[in-house]
Parts: structure tokens; sequence; C-alpha cells
């Protein structure tokens, strides 16, 4: 989907269509929050999706804040993804709100492409672009070069063409740190990669995640489309605060709330934490991540609060706090995860 979040709220309120709009937070940007999502206004302004509204505010000073509506969005969702699986002959693999792959066997899939964009038009008032490919990978990538409201198609023969000299940056699943290690091993682009020798990827990253990195450069892998439904590992909460957290009576408190929103949504699956995740934010923004296996699976706020609060202690860091989040990590389902 084009810049989704924006376009709801665009289709609700048609007066904001062309210019800046940015949603996050409570929508102000006088206080803490990040940027959820920025128009193609805001977006030629520098506004990038995670960025501090204050930041966003200097950056586009004439733009629209509005603030995060859930609901809306999982309910226009809703409507994409069945629209999606009304399309004959085809599986969806949910991936998130604006997003799924399309499996299809055709000869014509831009025809396939086009009904798809007519169908989601017609059913929400929203434009989507597709990408086409051989495999997930060359699909995904492809999105990015058909924005916006377009199609474009990425095949093994056009691959180097269109992806060899760009930075390993920009394949689905290469972040910051891997690209770093990779330019180590100067590897730089995605021809680098892709003609990587397979036994220094090994070296560097194991004997799994080396290989498919050198996959991932020549846009290869998987081609299956799985529409079995996703179930989640793990429920987190996490709170951005308006005003730092200074003393210990502070965090306990904030901590506690969220282990109680968070046993709230295991419950709602049947499955117990078996490992509480920390993540802490300290003024002005260093965040750092911490996770704790429990000695058994519990339901126990009590419990996961004060692991939570251990794994705080133990990083020795009295730096006030601008945002908590606690995830419990659950038991697996009888027979283990679909996918």
């Amino acid at each position: 989907m084009d810049q989704f979040i924006a376009a709801v709220e665009v289709l609700r309120r048609p007066e904001l269509a062309g210019i800046p709009l940015v949603v996050g937070g409570r929508g102000d940007p006088t206080e803490r929050g990040v940027v959820s999502t920025a128009s193609y206004e805001a977006r030629a302004f520098g506004v990038r999706s995670g960025m501090p509204l204050r930041t966003a505010a200097k950056r586009c000073p004439d733009a629209v804040v509005l603030p995060v509506d859930k609901e809306a969005y999982d309910a226009v969702s809703a409507v994409v993804m069945e629209t999606l699986r009304s399309v004959p002959g085809v599986v969806v693999e949910v991936l998130g709100w604006d997003e799924a792959f399309v499996g299809v066997e055709t000869g014509d899939p831009e025809a396939v492409a086009r009904q798809i964009q007519a169908d989601v038009l017609a059913a929400t008032g929203l434009h989507c672009t597709v990408g086409i490919g051989d495999t997930r990978v060359r699909a995904k990538t492809a999105t990015e070069f058909g924005k916006p409201r377009g199609l474009f198609r990425l095949t093994a023969a056009t691959w180097p063409e269109v992806m060899g000299s760009r930075p390993v940056r920009d394949l689905w699943g290469v972040g910051s740190r891997i690209s770093q290690r990779l330019e180590g091993l100067d590897i730089r682009t995605v021809t680098d990669l892709a003609e990587a020798d397979e036994a220094l990827l090994a070296a560097e990253f194991g004997p799994r995640t080396g290989p498919w990195l050198g996959e991932l450069g020549r846009g290869g892998g998987s081609a299956v489309v799985d529409d079995t439904p996703w179930v989640p590992r793990a429920h987190g909460r996490e709170t951005t605060y308006q005003q730092d957290l200074t003393t210990y009576a502070q965090v306990e408190a904030a901590v506690q709330a969220l282990a109680e929103q968070v046993v709230a949504d295991i419950r709602a699956e049947g499955r117990p934490c078996q490992r509480v995740h920390l993540k802490v934010r300290f003024a002005p923004f260093f965040t750092v991540n911490r996770s704790r296996k429990l000695a058994e699976p519990t339901w126990e706020v009590e419990v996961i609060a004060a692991t939570a609060l251990g794994l705080l202690a133990k990083l020795e860091d009295d730096r006030p706090i601008r945002l908590l989040g606690v995830r419990a990590e659950m038991v697996a389902p009888e027979g283990g995860y679909p996918r």
C-alpha cells in the first residue's frame, strides 16, 4: 500500500490531500513521540518513519501532524487483505498492515497486478504498488521501483542490471550492522555480495546466515507464498514518557503497568511467558535491549515485572529514562509454530 497510514487519514480528511502530513504519537510535535508515517509531500523535506516528531516539525514546519489511530488502520487493512484473497487463483501471505505476498501461477502477472490495483482501489479508495518477481526477494524488492501506484518486475535476468551497483543496505533483510560487517570484508555492492566466496561469508556470519546472504545478493531464495495463519511468538508494550523517569519508584510503577498490559495480551493467546525482554531508552536517546529466560513459564505479572527490573538493574545505569518496553515471549503452541 502506498503511504498507507497517511493515505487512510487523507481518505478521512480529503482537505489534507497534496499537503505535507505526518502521523505519529498523540499528534503533538511538542511532545515526545516518533513518526509512524509521512506523506510523500512530507518525505520531500526529509521526514522519515521512526524520526522524533520534534525533528519532523523542524524539517517541515508546515506539516499537519495527526495522532496514530490504530483501530482505523486495522479496519482498512482487513478490507485490503480480504480483497486480495478474493482474486481468483491466488494465495495471500500477510506481512503486516499494508503489505502482503500474493502467489499466483500465470503467464501474465502484470494483468493480475493491474486487477489487484483496481480491486483494492474500488474496495478502499486507496492505491497500491505491486512488485512482480520469480522469488519473494525479487518481488519485494521490485515494489521499491514501482512506487507510487505502479508495477515493476524483477527476474533473474534483470536483477544484476537493476540491483548490482546498489549498496548491500538496499537489500531486504540487510540492516546497518550486517552492511558494516560486509564492508569489513570489502563487500559493498549487491554484485560484490552475489559474487562473494561462500566460505568467507560462512566464516563471518555462520554456516546458515552466510550462504543465505550470498543468495540474497543474487535475488534468489524461496518462491513459495504461505497462507498459513501467523501465530505470534510474543507480545510487547512500550511507552515513551513525556517526562523522564528519574526515580526507582517511577520506574517500578512504569514496568508494573507494562507487565500488566503484556500479561493481558498473552492470556488472550492462551500461552504463558517463558522469556522476558526489556527495552530501555536512556536520555537523550541511547537504547538498550536485554532478555532473560524464566525458570518456568508464568502468567504472573509480578514475576515478569521483577525480571524486567532485574535486567534494568544489571545495566547499572542511573541515567534518566525516556522509554521503557516489556515483551513476553510465549511458550510455543502444541506442535510448534506453523511458520
